[in-house]
Formats: structure tokens, C-alpha cells, sequence
């Protein structure tokens, strides 16, 4: 008796899914190496999205370095730096060693470092960044700019980080899924390890938003080298300042002379005891240019003043009150900024 197509089809699937079951289990499942008290490096690994590695690279590294051990370094599978696919990256090519360098010598060299007359205090085939550093900044450095050496960092070997000896591993965590240095609200935290001093300007009663988020050190200056010495992100402090404050630009028919010059003669970029982040409250500030005009020094007096009004500025008033366009005026009747 011949069986209708419809009812040999399903025996003919159940037949093919026994025996892929029964060949399944006679295969016996590989080998994997791994440290007592972890996970195999290659199930380990494959667990956070990485690909296959060469035993060479990542999967050797991997069998001491690995998620719970004393230097965890799993987290790298999930930065740019361990994409295979990308020909730019570490991990197209040498891998771990492309940084690091030649791991399979290490053995050796710890053998060495143990001899009275050894490597100790040089440079071994390993090299370690960051806190564990065991080589110059500028050795780390130009392991870094093999690869970041776009225009951004064409200043870099002039800039105030390099000369101070700064290794980029100081600021920034590349083994992490994200570098905290990148995100404004911890950047503050890596800056103001070495720039104490830029924090307490920032606590003062007028400050710039910096210690809430809304701005990061990285908006005002350029890190990996600028054309100041300040490391400023524009040519000029003034063209860092218009980035926000771009009503304060110009050009107008009436210019203040210190305000189109330079921002900082009157405020102080970071934080200050007084309003509007200025150096001095009015009018001591404006004293230090206007000394010499047709206002009273004495307080009350008339001399000077139009239709003679007494003068209380000295005592609470301000400059500001009359000059109230002290950035510059394109008014008319705006020549002493008053309008």
C-alpha cells in the first residue's frame, strides 16, 4: 500500500531530526581551557559579542585577562578598538599585541626582571598603560598616535599635556565600553584630577554650568593640542566665547574697546564672586581703564555729571546703570555706549 504524499512527508522530517539528534550527541563536545573559578576565555568571549581571535591575539590574553580576574578586560569587545572588520582597528591585525606588544616574550622577560642585573626600571616587551604604566608617557603617547594622528592632534607635541608629561591613558579609559572622559558630565572629574585649582573657580557664586553638565571643559578647550597656550578650542579667546555668546560678536558702530579685544580684561572665564563672571564689581572695574573721565572721585559730588545730579555711584550704584551697552552700541547716539 502506497502512502499519500501528505502523511509520508511529516514521518520523512521526524526521521531526518532523530538521526541529526543522535549524530549531535555521538560528537563530543570540544575541549575549551580555561582558569579554575571562570569561565572558558572562548566561551567567555563570544558571550560578550566577540568574534573568533587568533590564539596569537585576544584568546591567549584572554586565559589570564579575563572578565573577573585582576585586570578585567572583556569591555574592550564593545569599543571601536576590537573590531575585526575594520582594517583600522588593533584587532584586524596584531590584537591585543598591537598595543601591547609581543606577548609570547614575556615569560621571558619576568624571568629576567628576577636577576640581580636585569630589566627592572626598563621597558619590557608588555606595555602597560595607565595606572599600571611602566614605560615614559611619551612611549604610551606614540603608541596612541600611530593611529589618532588625524588634524585634531597636529598639535599635540606642542601642547601643554605633552610637555607635562601627560600619557593619554591619563585622561582617557580605553579598555571601557565608554571612555567617561567623552561624556560632559564625568569629563570635569578627569580634568580636575591635575586642575584643582580651575574646580574652585567653578564653585564660586557665578560660575559657567560646568559642574552640572551643561558645558564640559572639552566645549572652551582643545586637549590634544591648540595654537594657545591655554589649549583653546578657537584661535582666540573671543571666538570661544561667541560660540555662545554670539549677540556679543559685532561688528557694531560703537565699540568697547576691551570687549572686542578680550573677553577675559573684564570677566573671568571660569567662576567669580561677582555678577556676570567679572573680574571686579562696578565701577572698580571700570576704573581701571576710566580713571580719568569727568566723574566725581567723591562720592555725592556734582562735577562731571549731567544736569548736576548728586553721585551715589561710588557707593551702590553702578557704571552699568547709565552704560548699559558695555559690549558696544550701534545706536545713533550710542558713542559712550549708553544706548
Amino acid at each position: 500500500m502506497v502512502m499519500p504524499m501528505t502523511r509520508r512527508l511529516p514521518l520523512f522530517i521526524c526521521c531526518l531530526l532523530a538521526a541529526a539528534t543522535g549524530w549531535a550527541q555521538s560528537v563530543p563536545a570540544p575541549a575549551v581551557q580555561g582558569t579554575a573559578g571562570s569561565a572558558a576565555p572562548d566561551a567567555a568571549a563570544t558571550a560578550v559579542g566577540a568574534p573568533e581571535y587568533s590564539k596569537k591575539g585576544a584568546d591567549t590574553c584572554i586565559a589570564c585577562h579575563g572578565q573577573y580576574a585582576a585586570y578585567p578586560v572583556f569591555d574592550i569587545f564593545k569599543t571601536k578598538h576590537a573590531v575585526k572588520a575594520d582594517s583600522r582597528t588593533p584587532f584586524a591585525g596584531l590584537q591585543c599585541e598591537a598595543c601591547h606588544g609581543p606577548g609570547v616574550k614575556s615569560p621571558l622577560f619576568m624571568a629576567e626582571a628576577a636577576e640581580p642585573r636585569s630589566h627592572v626600571g626598563q621597558i619590557g616587551p608588555i606595555l602597560n598603560f595607565g595606572a599600571k604604566a611602566n614605560a615614559p608617557a611619551a612611549v604610551q603617547n606614540e603608541m596612541c598616535l600611530q593611529c589618532h594622528k588625524g588634524d585634531n592632534r597636529m598639535a599635540w607635541h606642542s601642547s601643554a599635556h605633552e610637555t607635562g608629561d601627560v600619557a593619554c591613558a591619563s585622561c582617557h579609559t580605553v579598555h571601557a565600553a565608554h571612555d567617561p572622559v567623552l561624556d560632559k558630565v564625568n569629563q570635569t572629574d578627569v580634568c580636575f584630577t591635575c586642575h584643582q585649582s580651575v574646580r574652585a573657580e567653578f564653585s564660586k557664586p557665578s560660575n559657567h554650568p560646568v559642574r552640572f553638565g551643561q558645558l564640559g571643559c572639552s566645549d572652551c578647550h582643545a586637549s590634544h593640542g591648540a595654537g594657545t597656550s591655554t589649549l583653546l578650542l578657537r584661535t582666540t579667546l573671543n571666538e570661544t566665547c561667541y560660540s555662545c555668546h554670539a549677540e556679543k560678536r559685532g561688528p557694531f558702530l560703537f565699540e568697547h574697546a576691551p570687549a572686542s579685544e578680550d573677553c577675559a580684561l573684564c570677566h573671568a572665564p571660569h567662576g567669580s564672586i561677582h555678577p556676570a563672571l567679572l573680574k571686579k564689581r562696578p565701577p572698580l572695574l571700570c576704573q581701571q581703564c576710566h580713571s580719568q573721565v569727568g566723574h566725581p572721585s567723591v562720592a555725592r559730588t556734582t562735577a562731571g555729571l549731567p544736569d548736576a545730579a548728586p553721585s551715589g555711584f561710588l557707593l551702590a550704584g553702578s557704571c552699568t546703570n547709565c552704560h548699559t551697552q558695555v559690549h558696544g552700541s550701534n545706536h545713533p547716539s550710542g558713542v559712550k555706549q549708553m544706548r
